[in-house]
């Protein structure tokens, strides 16, 4: 197949490429909605509607399409329990609107800015916290249980039989997996999962037959809450670096420098206005997908237009009542199968992060900051904030602040002459 044009160029026949990059993204995209409580279908919106929102910033150069973020798993799991799904919403739209400061940033101060403020120091093991306190919920689920381990959903011995299927299955895709199929290992692990629980019994499709085949996705708007903003905000330090690696991977795939046009500013500020507006109509924040960049390189397309039709693809979906209700009865450990390897991978992306930078690690300083941002965040640690007498700042929260001000104000270690 000849490598083909980066110019936008939107034509009919490609509609068939753009569906084929959803269904790349698709398992991945409504993961994070069933996970967090959120709607699947919103979450298909508001996809389709973020990514159209970055090509328009971006001026229609780079072919990425914008989902459901992995980082914010964590927060938004925690944020609907303790203020609900409005005040969550609330402090997701201010994580876009954080990348929105970065990009002003950096259109000022140029990329390097970045760098100093946000190193791999500070961002591996932020990220190795995302995937760690995650661990207990993956688990739980894996056994059949609620994410809090409080309400048991399936016996466990029936559930470790579906979550270690879906696990081995994402696994053997991930490892030997041809073509296309490598690209979807998460979609494969939840169909061999969800194929089992059918012969197990374990499906209802009550809510399926019951749902409306066209129907408005059931919207939910965000509530002002200050908590759930200084709770979930650092959280977008993680996504932010993992941004720019995003784009330097299309970048190399596609043989064109995005990082100086469209212009990284532009490309984060896209993913900023479009992270908000996912918020502001119940959508979970959005990401630039790797899968998607994988589908690139192998079918060697580079027209952004193809992001186009995945987008318009994935806009219609999201009015079929019947896809939310499907996906909703996937059962409780199939994704708690996909979820082990999957928080898993996010803490070794942590690690990944330290060992590529090359930085030695026993140096008083990094040890420091590494030690306490990990200790701080996976043990529970936790603050009082001047702001309410019942909210403290901890988790992932905490352990992004925390990571920052230690890079800024502890003294570097002097080069030997």
């Amino acid at each position: 197949m000849s490598i083909s044009s980066t110019e936008y160029n939107f034509r009919a026949r490609d509609v068939i490429l753009g569906a084929q990059m959803l269904f790349v993204a698709f398992g991945a995209l409504v993961l994070v909605p069933l996970l967090t409580g959120l709607n699947p279908n919103v979450a298909l919106f508001t996809a389709g509607v973020g990514t159209l929102i970055f090509q328009l910033v971006t001026g229609g150069k780079v072919p990425v399409f914008l989902a459901s973020s992995f980082a914010f798993i964590a927060p938004i799991i925690y944020g609907v329990q303790t203020w609900g799904i409005p005040s969550t919403l609330c402090g997701l739209a201010a994580a876009g609107v954080f990348y929105v400061f970065l990009s002003l940033l950096i259109s000022w101060r140029g990329t390097d800015v970045l760098r100093r403020i946000l190193p791999p120091v500070v961002t591996g093991p932020v990220i190795m916290v995302i995937g760690l306190i995650l661990a207990p919920v993956a688990v739980f689920m894996a056994m059949g249980k609620t994410g809090d381990g409080s309400v048991v959903l399936v016996p466990e011995k029936t559930a470790l039989i579906v979550s270690m299927i879906s696990l081995g299955v994402t696994v053997a895709v991930s490892l030997f997996g041809k073509g296309w199929l490598k690209l979807i290992p998460i979609l494969s692990g939840i169909t061999a999962g969800y194929i089992t629980c059918l012969f197990m019994g374990l499906v209802d499709f009550t809510s399926v037959a019951a749902a409306p085949w066209i129907a408005m996705p059931a919207f939910t708007y965000p509530e002002w809450n200050l908590e759930a903003i200084l709770f979930i905000v650092p959280v977008a330090i993680a996504p932010a670096i993992e941004h720019f690696g995003d784009v330097l991977a299309i970048g190399s795939v596609s043989g064109k420098d995005y990082v100086k046009d469209p212009g990284i500013h532009r490309t984060m500020l896209g993913d900023g206005l479009a992270t908000s507006f996912a918020a502001f109509f119940g959508g979970p924040p959005n990401t630039t997908y790797s899968e998607v960049t994988g589908a690139v390189a192998l079918i060697k397309v580079f027209n952004p237009a193809i992001m186009t039709w995945a987008a318009i693809v994935a806009i219609a979906l999201a009015f079929v009542g019947k896809v939310g209700a499907f996906l909703q009865t996937i059962p409780v450990p199939v994704m708690g199968g996909i979820m082990v390897l999957l928080f898993g991978a996010i803490m070794v992306v942590g690690m990944n992060t330290l060992v590529r930078a090359g930085e030695d690690l026993m140096e008083a300083r990094n040890l420091a900051i590494v030690a306490l941002i990990v200790i701080f965040g996976v043990g529970g640690m936790s603050v009082p904030t001047p702001f309410s007498d019942e909210f403290r700042l901890g988790g992932i929260g905490l352990a992004g602040i925390l990571g920052v001000f230690l890079n800024l104000v502890l003294p570097r270690k002097k080069k030997e002459a």
